[in-house]
């Protein structure tokens, strides 16, 4: 199957999957926080073990009192594209199951596995809603921690840039060759019948 961005599958699967992309260059434009709570209303129906839902968002909008402190947030790369999002977010994961400071506590296996889950069903639904999300590991990670007010138990996993794409003039050269949808390795790389092979 091939899609509008001339990315193919192997396999049949929905163009959705083929259409979304993570693109640097963003419109500078604000969005309605009801449409960022859009997005995240569909990642919080991601499924999670135990349905524990170890994800938690934290957010500002483009032009809020909090923006300038969570692009400070970003490592400088990513604060020279990032600034032009309408949004910029944090997914953290609360490592533990059971009631917040009880002896019944227990740590979670899967509580990042299950927040990048959730992470995905932001993106896809970010892209049906007509906006762009940039998943980012280049964050100032212990900063965040203080700046965001996130407490022992849980963890910063990731920086998320939302926004509706926009020229690609506006980046460095080097970004601009590099904004356009990126292939995958080939399925046999990565799905393995019956043993694991080490690539």
């Amino acid at each position: 199957m091939t899609s509008s961005n001339h990315r193919e599958s192997q396999y049949p699967i929905d163009k959705l999957f083929l259409d979304r992309w993570s693109p640097r260059a963003y419109s500078n434009e604000t969005m309605p926080e009801a449409d960022l709570l859009t997005i995240l209303e569909a990642a919080h129906w991601a499924p999670s073990a135990s349905n524990v839902q170890p994800w938690r968002f934290v957010y500002a909008l483009r032009g809020s009192e909090n923006w300038d402190k969570f692009l400070s947030l970003l490592i400088d790369f990513n604060q020279g594209w990032a600034k032009s999002a309408a949004a910029l977010l944090f997914v953290v994961s609360r490592t533990h199951s059971g009631e917040l400071g009880s002896a019944e506590q227990k740590p979670s296996y899967s509580h990042s596995f299950d927040a990048g889950t959730a992470w995905g069903f932001l993106a896809l639904q970010a892209h049906l809603a007509g906006y762009a999300a940039h998943g980012m590991g280049g964050f100032h990670v212990e900063k965040s921690y203080e700046v965001l007010g996130i407490p022992e138990g849980f963890r910063v996993e990731t920086a998320v840039a939302i926004g509706k794409i926009g020229d690609k003039s506006q980046l460095p050269e080097k970004l601009q060759e590099r904004e356009t949808p990126n292939d995958r390795k080939p399925l046999s790389e990565v799905a393995f019948n019956g043993t694991f092979i080490a690539k």
